[in-house]
């Protein structure tokens, strides 16, 4: 796909069994960011291969999210961007997620449930596009919590850090789509590595913020991780090629050597947040660097 992709040209969902679990990739939007900024120092001579950028230097990414089926529980990791933000914001970083009342809850819907029937949401960081569509805007124009039944999950440490205000960080972070969960009581804030229900733990992932998490799931001898914006596309598998909007690249670096090395070592599935394209793959046992070979 090229630079002139649309939302239409990504399915509502994909689905996969993972052991005696059933997850669903649910394609909540696009956004386009600068093509610079996702790729930090590496020249666009070289990124440009793998995704091509429009007129304004952006490039499409997905604002994918996982549903996974356990025995326990329905839970719904990060949220998109949800339907509070102005045109202006949707023009500048290029949003398609129109939907009842967005693509996320459409995409929720086709693979068989409600918004109702979420158990737990997930958010990895509280960035406006993982986190957004955690509450929602009604037509009288009132901030409700998106998922009436779920309890909401994050670190201790992303929540506070959300609440710094400080000027480097303060643009992605918008209190209307996590303050209202925490009002409404809905937030359990966790620390470090956590079980949140039998075969689904999120794992500190730090790099891209300080106390982002990756969620980890298990199902009879099967892993699969949700890597969120530690590797945010495919394309960002080497491991220098980390994107200039992560606060500490060398934590990333790290993070990534060991998490991936754990991903060959015991053979999870990658599960691409932002790839326009590619959902989830394995990396190639055989290969050196790594490399990833692409599930449907």
């Amino acid at each position: 796909m090229t630079e002139a992709m649309t939302v239409t040209e990504l399915p509502l969902r994909r689905s996969r069994s993972l052991g005696r679990f059933r997850v669903h990739a649910l394609e909540a939007g696009l956004q386009r960011l600068d093509g610079g900024a996702m790729f930090g120092v590496v020249p666009k001579v070289l990124w440009e291969r793998r995704i091509p950028a429009d007129e304004r230097n952006r490039i499409p990414l997905a604002l994918r999210c996982l549903l996974v089926e356990t025995p326990d529980a329905l839970i719904l990791i990060d949220t998109g961007v949800g339907n509070k933000e102005t045109e202006k914001f949707h023009s500048i970083y290029g949003i398609e997620n129109a939907g009842t009342p967005t693509r996320l809850e459409d995409a929720i819907r086709d693979a068989g449930f409600s918004p109702d029937d979420v158990d737990v949401v997930i958010d990895t960081h509280l960035h406006f596009d993982h986190a957004g569509g955690n509450t929602l805007r009604t037509e009288d124009g009132a901030i409700e919590v998106a998922f009436p039944r779920a309890r909401y999950v994050v670190q201790r440490g992303e929540w506070e850090f959300a609440h710094w205000n400080n000027e480097r960080v303060r643009a992605s972070y918008v209190p209307a789509n996590f303050d209202p969960v925490a009002e409404a009581g809905r937030y359990d804030f966790v620390e470090g590595e956590r079980e949140i229900v039998p075969g689904v733990r999120v794992i500190p992932t730090p790099g891209h913020t300080p106390h982002h998490q990756s969620v980890l799931i298990t199902s009879e001898g099967e892993g699969a991780i949700f890597l969120a914006d530690l590797i945010p596309t495919a394309a960002h598998l080497p491991l220098p090629w980390i994107m200039g909007y992560d606060l500490e690249p060398l934590v990333t670096l790290e993070t990534k050597r060991a998490i991936l090395d754990r991903a060959k070592r015991e053979d999870w599935l990658l599960v691409f947040q932002h790839d326009a394209v590619v959902a989830w793959g394995r990396l190639d046992q055989a290969a050196e660097h790594p490399t990833l070979l692409v599930e449907e």
